[in-house]
């Protein structure tokens, strides 16, 4: 019988993330430390903790590796809630603040990192590399929980009632640890462990159900090469799932293994060498070539978002059941959109004009009678409308923090939108820099609409910073243009505009002149739409500001963005997005 492998050096530590909350983590130092290649960053299953992970550092040997493994929000010896935490959004955002503390505490970067992740961690993990597309060099995923098996009959959707109407609540886990595993001592050690969590939020279960949906259907946006192990005895999650995921996966160096017979705990399972060979092959392949990036900047003219766009540009035959359903919802909107506000200035405007995101941002249901408030209301809680003024808040958290550092730089606090619509969350965030003492020197806001500029200018007008802030016209892909303005701006806004163009061409422009008007060191706030659960429902029922075409859009997976922005000559600091993970604001600085 072959003796068990010496267990590896371990030590104790916690970790800042987002929100102050102190998260408990485990590191396994390299034993090889000469000739490391990298580190493996791991995320356990629900319920329990990285300490029912050591074995995978010690039976895989890879001594030349760093490991790392965290306790869960609400797990293990981490604070919070048992089975709980403030959503999956942010447990998402605490695997980016994870990533960066190992990057600046242990010096190991994105590219010299693989993500080895199980069940609710692996479905962590893919949100995060979808929604945030760090450049980690590989990632491994067993059993992910895209799918779990409720068995009670509409379970899900009676969870999901169940917390809007009562509030949050906790579900038991019906699983025992023989249908986990079949090996005896993992078994033993699972009954026995005091740290093991049976219960889960209904909020962490239902935002676990929808990431999972979304990430499995937009899967086409994830370029990491990804080896996938589906356990063929699973009773806790459903396989079909893990294949559609993995089968819109576009990495040519992506690997599929099904384990005939494992239960669910996939790395903690009796016959796990069956996964860990494969596992040592992969890991030790991608770290012996250079990081997989592929070229992203044409995705407009081909690739998965492309080929959804020509589709959505293509009109339905009215002789078809969603065609003759678009004709029935175009036909309402204009039969009961004008008892709406919102909808009657969406019909007269577009659904994505500078007037519409203003009446979004105040979000004051208005119509007429009743009726039409009750539409109005409606139509302004969209998921869209929702995130929207989610990004709004985002847009205004990151201008403050890169003010607040280029005050800190004693640089001068210059800021310039290039497509500003009415300008209301500028204003916002200038009256939010002024209350909180941020000094900046003024604020010049473009827009290429008359009607915006008007609207704006007459704000500028009436606020308290007049003498300070200018809103002329401008149009926001004229590279000259903006390589022109005067004084230099040392910010630069780029909110809600690029997403509404499909092609790169005029991106590259935009970004051409912001990076010739930006000083060394001068920070550009973007955003992004990586994804939209209604992307068919706007491009075939709603209208656009421009000669009322149908707005039709083409979702940029964040990868793709980021690419743009970094070719430019920008390199991206920070992130934020929207819990539905819609939009997205990041924070870059120009490079010398």
């Amino acid at each position: 019988m072959t003796a068990p492998p010496a267990a590896r050096p371990m030590a104790e530590h916690t970790f800042t993330t987002f929100d102050g909350t102190e998260l408990f983590y485990r590191h396994w130092p390299a034993l090889e430390p000469e000739k490391m290649h990298g580190a493996v960053v791991m995320f356990h299953r629900g319920h329990e903790h990285s300490g029912r992970m050591e074995h995978i550092v010690n039976e895989l040997g890879l001594a030349d590796f760093d490991f790392f493994a965290w306790d869960a929000r609400g797990h293990g010896r981490s604070p919070g809630k048992r089975g709980d935490a403030p959503g999956i959004a942010a447990s998402v955002r605490d695997v980016e603040a994870f990533i960066a503390h190992i990057g600046a505490e242990h010096g190991f970067q994105p590219e010299d990192i693989a993500v080895l992740a199980q069940s609710v961690g692996a479905v962590l993990a893919v949100t995060w590399v979808h929604d945030y597309a760090p450049r980690i060099r590989a990632m491994i995923l067993g059993s992910p929980a895209f799918s779990v098996k409720l068995y009670v009959p509409f379970a899900r959707p009676a969870i999901a009632l169940w917390a809007k109407l009562r509030g949050n609540f906790f579900v038991n886990s019906y699983v025992k640890a023989k249908f986990l595993t079949h090996d005896p001592e993992r078994i033993a050690s699972f009954n026995a462990d005091p740290l093991i969590t049976r219960a889960i939020s209904a909020r962490i279960l239902t935002g676990l159900y929808d990431d999972a949906e979304r990430v499995v259907a937009d899967a086409a946006a994830i370029t990491t090469p990804t080896q996938l192990f589906i356990s063929g005895a699973d009773w806790v999650v459903r396989h079909w799932p893990q294949h559609e995921f993995y089968n819109r996966l576009t990495c040519p160096h992506n690997e599929r293994h099904v384990l005939p017979g494992f239960y669910h705990d996939t790395f903690g399972e009796k016959k796990r060498e069956l996964a860990f060979a494969p596992m040592r092959d992969f890991i030790r392949r991608m770290f012996a070539m250079p990081p997989y990036v592929p070229d992203l900047t044409d995705a407009d003219r081909q690739g998965p978002s492309a080929q959804v766009y020509k589709w959505l540009e293509s009109p339905l035959p009215l002789s078809s059941v969603k065609g003759l359903y678009f004709a029935l919802v175009r036909h309402l909107l204009r039969l009961l959109g004008p008892l709406s506000e919102g909808v009657a200035l969406g019909l007269k405007t577009g659904f994505n004009s500078g007037s519409t995101l203003d009446y979004v941002y105040r979000n004051r249901p208005a119509g007429v009678t009743a009726v039409g408030r009750f539409i109005d209301k409606q139509y302004l809680s969209g998921p869209g409308w929702s995130g929207i003024r989610v990004r709004k808040t985002h847009l205004e958290e990151l201008l403050l923090l890169a003010a607040r550092r280029l005050r800190q730089e004693g640089v001068p606090v210059r800021i310039m939108d290039i497509a500003a619509g009415h300008g209301r969350y500028v204003f916002d965030a200038l009256a939010a820099m002024s209350a909180q003492g941020v000094e900046w020197e003024s604020a010049l806001l473009r827009d290429y609409s008359p009607l915006n500029v008007e609207k704006g200018s007459r704000r500028v007008a009436e606020s308290a910073f007049a003498d300070k802030i200018g809103f002329v016209s401008g149009d926001a892909f004229d590279a000259e243009s903006l390589a022109a303005v005067s004084p230099r701006p040392t910010l630069a806004i780029v909110s809600g505009l690029y997403e509404l163009f499909p092609g790169n061409a005029p991106l590259r422009a935009s970004l051409r002149g912001l990076a010739d008007a930006l000083p060394a060191g001068g920070y550009l706030l973007y955003t992004n739409q990586p994804w939209h659960p209604q992307l068919e429902f706007i491009a075939r029922a709603l209208t656009s500001h421009r000669d009322g075409q149908n707005w039709v859009m083409r979702c940029r997976s964040q990868a793709e963005m980021d690419q743009l922005v970094s070719r430019a000559g920008f390199v991206k600091i920070t992130q934020r997005v929207d819990a539905a993970g819609i939009f997205t604001v990041s924070l870059a600085r120009r490079q010398a």
